[in-house]
């Protein structure tokens, strides 16, 4: 019940975004697992969309939803092959951009990502990140991706392409 009421919230959150039309931004990564989960995940990929506020040139804050799906790696015994599972996290999370320079970025996310595969309850997701703006409005953030599954720790390097979308306001 309480995870049907967080993923209506996170619908509500996106759909008031979506009508705000501020400064949404679209995010695709990729990366490769680290940690406990490195011998059972062969790559990850995942997308966000946020919405970030900016209240001064050198500060963003905002919202973001997203999903990770990590493919599982195929596990050999001698010659049984036994299929590992592959895990999907939907995270919804409060994100923050420092811009000391007009060209790069340092900030985070944090909150709670839900485990969306059987036995996966998901966990407090931490996401740090180091973004470089490549056009006026794209960059390539570096990030680091932990999330606390059950008594295991998942983690992962990943590179991502963010685009982000003007407002109406930027067409006046």
């Amino acid at each position: 019940m309480f995870k049907r009421f967080l993923f209506m919230l996170m619908g509500v959150i996106a759909i008031h975004s979506a009508s705000a039309q501020e400064g949404f931004k679209l995010g695709l990564q990729a990366g490769l697992p680290t940690g406990d989960f490195n011998e059972r995940i062969g790559v990850v990929v995942g997308g966000d969309l946020g919405y970030m506020w900016a209240p001064n040139k050198t500060f963003d804050l905002g919202i973001k939803a997203g999903i990770i799906h990590g493919f599982a790696e195929e596990y050999r015994e001698g010659t049984i092959l036994e299929d590992l599972p592959s895990y999907q996290f939907a995270p919804l999370a409060a994100s923050f951009r420092i811009w000391p320079g007009k060209k790069f970025s340092f900030g985070g996310d944090v909150g709670q990502a839900f485990g969306l595969n059987e036995g996966n309850d998901g966990g407090l997701y931490i996401r740090p990140q180091l973004g470089f703006q490549v056009g006026p409005q794209s960059e390539v953030n570096f990030s680091y991706t932990s999330i606390d599954v059950n008594e295991e720790k998942w983690s992962t390097i990943t590179l991502a392409y963010v685009y982000t979308f003007l407002s109406a306001r930027h067409f006046r």
